[in-house]
């Protein structure tokens, strides 16, 4: 029998007259679709799941403590004082003995001179008030504002010409650089250093020389940002401050600036000089800042 199809062709090459017998199907097992919500199987038996950790609570003491540092210094004097403290190179306290002329304008009653004179430090009868050369702790401090407002505070003597606020210039430094110029000098801080939670002249004020006592009264001072305790707080520096520890000198406006500026150039000292309206101004016009 001729192995030839009909169409010509030999060695059932024509797979019209000799078809290739249909390949074997081998049943294969019906695959279940995992659902998108499934879990995998574990690899390593069952999983601990270990809950978040609650988040951490963090307290205004807590706060005040990580910022204390930051913690800005201010010092009010009057403009025409300003080329002196810088022929001398330091802010002098009332009682140091390098101070050999009062200052220009001085608005401090002689009463309060004297009350700082007599208020000793806490375990030292050689050292009084009017050994240190204080700081504000706010611009808003209580005092200052009475100039801003010119009340009439007991504390001050101002005269009708050439005290208002605009005559003065703001001494601003921080905690910090106070603290790593002590450490610079290998001075044990606050060597030197004191604070008092109100006025330091006025009975009833608590005042802290020791480096644990000031940093824990600073950090409570600064943990209740509604308290009144950081307009009434001076931080005390014994003796001198010296200028290269100034960050800034604030000012009322443009005009008092460019006096400030003239005065700058006969010293070598180059401190910024920020114009800062609402430091000059009464609270009751401000919102009041930390």
């Amino acid at each position: 029998m001729s192995d030839e199809c009909i169409h010509g062709l030999d060695g059932k090459l024509c797979a019209i007259c000799f078809p290739k017998a249909a390949p074997e199907v081998v049943p294969v097992a019906t695959v279940r679709k995992r659902s998108s919500t499934a879990k995998p199987p574990s690899l390593t038996g069952p999983r601990r799941v270990t809950p978040a950790a609650a988040p951490r609570k963090t307290t205004a003491a807590k706060r005040a403590a990580d910022n204390v540092g930051e913690q800005r210094l201010y010092h009010v004097t009057h403009i025409s004082n300003l080329a002196a403290i810088l022929e001398s190179g330091y802010l002098l306290a009332d009682a140091s003995e390098s101070l050999e002329t009062r200052p220009h304008v001085d608005v401090s009653t002689p009463a309060v001179r004297d009350a700082r004179r007599s208020v000793l430090l806490p375990g030292d009868d050689d050292l009084s008030v009017a050994n240190y050369v204080p700081f504000f702790l706010s611009p808003h401090a209580t005092v200052w504002d009475a100039i801003r407002a010119r009340n009439g505070d007991p504390r001050l003597v101002l005269n009708a010409h050439g005290s208002d606020a605009y005559d003065f210039v703001i001494i601003v430094s921080t905690v910090k650089t106070v603290v790593d110029a002590h450490v610079a000098t290998n001075d044990d801080f606050p060597a030197g250093v004191a604070l008092a939670d109100g006025d330091a002249a006025r009975a009833g004020s608590r005042i802290v020389a020791t480096s644990d006592g000031v940093e824990r009264m600073l950090v409570r001072l600064r943990s209740d940002p509604d308290s009144d305790v950081l307009l009434n707080a001076e931080l005390l520096v014994m003796d001198s401050f010296p200028l290269e520890l100034v960050t800034l000198l604030g000012v009322a406006n443009d005009r008092v600036r460019d006096v400030v500026r003239d005065i700058l150039k006969q010293s070598s000292y180059r401190p910024k000089v920020a114009v800062y309206p609402p430091w000059f101004q009464p609270t009751e016009e401000v919102e009041l800042e930390d």
